[in-house]
């Protein structure tokens, strides 16, 4: 996998854990746990598209 294609794989994969966000935050009642779970992946995707992008 070349370096152009890991890149889009990870924005794919940070909008996906964005839009899983935002419907457990639309729930009246949201899991926290899961939420959290959610957004450190999240951020893990997002300092390795920052890694990537330097």
């Amino acid at each position: 996998m070349g370096l152009e294609e890991r890149v889009e794989s990870l924005k794919v994969k940070h909008q996906a854990l964005e839009a899983a966000i935002e419907e457990e935050n639309s729930h009246p009642y949201p899991d926290d746990l899961h939420l959290v779970t959610l957004k450190k992946q999240k951020l893990r995707i997002k300092d390795q598209l920052a890694t990537l992008n330097r």
